[in-house]
Parts: structure tokens; sequence; C-alpha cells
């Protein structure tokens, strides 16, 4: 089988999974994301691949970060960050707007603290 079918498998599975953690039936994904019932179980059962648009809607039917969705799907790479990063991506209680902000700020912090780092390395005399 090929890698494209593989992804297509196994996004399905994920999305069945985190449909089931949810304890919703298809039908009620199916209308919480405003996708067909036939449609969100041939994603399920790996006959389809959905795109990004699809997958961003059943991430909101689910209630969980579409960026957990498209990282499984292949469309994205796996989250770099840590443990802090993980916790404000896991927050259930931020909007997905308000994570990337948090995100944002954070890196732009740590990108400042290393140029610090580093600029306090390159000024101090040699012995």
């Amino acid at each position: 089988m090929d890698k494209v079918a593989d992804i297509g498998r196994d996004i399905g599975e994920y999305i069945r999974l985190q449909r089931n953690n949810a304890k919703i039936s298809l039908r009620q994904l199916s209308k919480l994301a405003g996708v067909s019932n036939p449609y969100l179980s041939q994603i399920e059962r790996g006959v389809r691949k959905p795109s990004a648009e699809i997958l961003q809607q059943i991430a909101k039917g689910l209630r969980i970060s579409a960026e957990a969705l498209y990282v499984q799907a292949g469309l994205l790479d796996l989250p770099s960050g840590g443990p802090v990063a993980d916790a404000i991506r896991a927050d259930t209680e931020l909007s997905e707007r308000q994570k990337q902000v948090l995100l944002d700020v954070y890196e732009s912090f740590r990108r400042e603290n290393r140029a610090a780092r580093t600029s306090d390395t390159d000024t101090q005399p040699e012995e």
C-alpha cells in the first residue's frame, strides 16, 4: 500500500479514536462538523483523505486542535517547544487564536533570551 493511502487510513483511525473518546456518534460529529455522514464514514475507514478545510471542521466538531489533526494527517510537522508549548496547546480553556498568541509571545521571549546569551558570550574577554 502506498504512503498516501497509509496517511488516509491513519487520520481516519485517529478521528475515530478522538470521536470515541469524546463519546459522540458518527452522526453527531457529522452535524457538529458540517460534514456529510457518508463522507465522514469514508474518512474514518481510510477510503477518503480529507482536505485541510475538512480537517478543521472535524476538529471544531471534536473540540480539539486543528493542528493536532494536521500533524496526524502529515500536513504539518510535529510542533516543537517543550512542555510549556505543549501545555498551552493542550489547554481546553483557550481558543485557538489565544493559544497561537501565547505561543508567539513565548517563542519571542525564547529568541530574545538566546540572542542575549549569544551576545553575552561574544562580549566576554578571552582568558
